[in-house]
């Protein structure tokens, strides 16, 4: 498996609607999903390649000088397990800390909504030392609560 940057804004967002679309059970707001196919078009995006074929990708979102987002990622559900995502985001976090970045943060479903696909995500991103900062009950509609978490990147 190798990681790597993608540089076509068409592949990012082809290599994104594959992926999110084979994630129904954190991916099924057909709205969301066709906002990251076009926003990831824009965005810094890593992606793994199994024998040619993406598995899995990331996409960042440079908010200002100092902090980047995980603004989507995924990996195809035969490949979890297998620590793509902990390469994602440490190739992420290399480059943006190379670039200065201080902080990389991701949104999530919040714990005060129950849900076992979510609670595996949240799990995750703990374990990869980001820490929860606050939720916001009303970023994405009440049904769905944001928890912001955030992991200082910094290289000093």
């Amino acid at each position: 498996m190798q990681i790597r940057l993608l540089e076509d804004p068409l592949q990012r967002s082809q290599v994104c609607e594959k992926v999110l679309r084979a994630l129904p059970l954190w991916f099924g707001i057909e709205s969301s999903i066709l906002d990251y196919i076009k926003n990831v078009q824009t965005m810094q995006t890593w992606i793994v390649d199994d024998s040619s074929t993406a598995v899995g990708f990331l996409s960042i979102n440079k908010h200002n000088p100092f902090t980047s987002e995980i603004y989507v990622m995924g990996i195809l559900p035969e490949f979890h397990g297998r620590k793509i995502g902990y390469q994602l985001i440490r190739a992420a976090e290399i480059s943006l800390a190379v670039q200065n970045f201080k902080f990389l943060t991701v949104k999530t479903l919040s714990e005060s909504k129950p849900n076992k696909e979510y609670a595996q995500t949240r799990r995750f991103y703990l374990r990869y030392g980001f820490f929860p900062v606050e939720e916001f009950k009303t970023l994405w509609g009440e049904a769905n609560p944001c928890l912001l978490l955030i992991k200082n990147i910094s290289l000093t």
